[in-house]
């Protein structure tokens, strides 16, 4: 059976069940996504024929554009809960930066947080975005005014509570319109990179020690800055990332192996509060693994649509077979769910309107600042 970590653990320590030799990295960990979606795109193409339609999966969660594919605001899918459901969500805002009148965004934002009881620390994103792009966590009320700065006027972004607990972890879940309860089929733990300081060494050296991290150094010290120079003090713990996304740098573990039926009735019991919710990953904070597993002492702070993945995939001890059947079962389910959907009279956005958010999406992310 697959062994699961806290990640309050040493990433750098050895795992026990793991081979001394074994390589740190997965073999299709960091392939450029040109490379490694391009059998999921054609799997997407031949589904679109088969039903007639390329943006059935649009249709899966009919009440948020693009069924949460592309270009959805992340505040729109938090805003459907009901009253249940949103007891479990992080508390959040959102404003839109005024182009013309930038020096007011700071005031408008303290006003907001003020008004929504949302205190520092706290993270600010994109409310339009992925992978963690342009995530940043503002520790201090003087800061919050150069963070905003970073972004682009007009942008609308999102203020969120910073929640403080130990266990982040994305879970996938499913629901067929014709099925009574959901299930899920994926849990990922997501580990925060640290190095630890010997009072010698400094930041970036600590990192090209690292058997991963000295594999892709250019993750980590692009946002390091002047701070890849610094030298810790020993035994000081500097964590080098804070968003929890494996492509900017955090350690995905796979956890489905924790499944239990108290998680899957919590949850299911929470999404069957946002209305016509069928398909998607729902990011949470928990106190641990075992509170996590009685589906207790956990936060959602983001919920994504069938433009999410199964992440279990980049945990490095699963296979490219592994993987590439997760994400096909995952995207034959997904239009599965928008046929059935389209069958009750729900309306597919369109390929082309899927093509335009697309390409809207891909520049805003361009336009967001480096991610802490």
């Amino acid at each position: 059976m697959l062994q699961i970590y806290d990640t309050t653990e040493d990433l750098n320590a050895p795992e026990p069940d793991a081979d001394a030799t074994a390589h740190p990295l997965s073999l299709f960990e960091f392939w450029p996504g040109s490379v490694f979606y391009t059998p999921i795109v054609l799997y997407w193409i031949a589904m679109g024929i088969r039903y007639g339609d390329f943006s059935i999966p649009s249709a899966a969660n009919p009440h948020i554009e693009t069924g949460g594919l592309c270009g959805e605001r992340k505040t729109d899918i938090l805003d459907l809960a009901g009253p249940l459901a949103r007891q479990w969500i992080a508390p959040y805002i959102a404003i839109t930066l005024d182009k013309r009148h930038r020096e007011q965004d700071e005031v408008r934002a303290r006003t907001a947080m003020k008004d929504a009881g949302i205190g520092f620390p706290v993270v600010v994103k994109p409310d339009i975005g992925c992978n963690g792009t342009g995530v940043k966590l503002v520790r201090h009320p003087e800061d919050l005014a150069s963070v905003l700065a970073q972004y682009p006027g007009s942008v609308r972004i999102v203020l969120q509570k910073l929640i403080d607990r130990p266990i982040e972890a994305g879970i996938f879940y499913i629901r067929h319109p014709d099925e009574a309860n959901g299930r899920i089929t994926s849990i990922t733990y997501k580990d925060v990179p640290h190095v630890m300081g010997d009072g010698v060494s400094s930041i970036e050296q600590l990192i090209m020690r690292d058997r991963r991290m000295s594999l892709v150094p250019e993750i980590y010290l692009p946002r390091l800055g002047d701070r890849r120079h610094h030298v810790p003090a020993p035994g000081q713990r500097v964590e080098l990332v804070f968003t929890g996304n494996h492509c900017k740098g955090s350690v995905f573990r796979d956890g489905r192996a924790d499944t239990t039926p108290e998680l899957t009735a919590r949850l299911d019991a929470l999404i069957k509060d946002i209305p016509d919710f069928h398909f998607g990953r729902i990011d949470v904070k928990a106190d641990s693994i075992d509170a996590l597993k009685r589906g207790e002492d956990f936060e959602i702070i983001e919920i994504n649509g069938v433009g999410s993945e199964a992440t279990h995939i980049w945990d490095r001890r699963t296979t490219l077979w592994e993987a590439y059947r997760a994400q096909f079962e995952h995207y034959s389910a997904t239009f599965r769910i928008g046929a059935a959907n389209r069958a009750r009279g729900w309306k597919t956005c369109g390929a082309f309107t899927m093509l335009r958010a697309w390409r809207k999406q891909r520049r805003m992310l361009a336009s967001y600042p480096l991610n802490d």
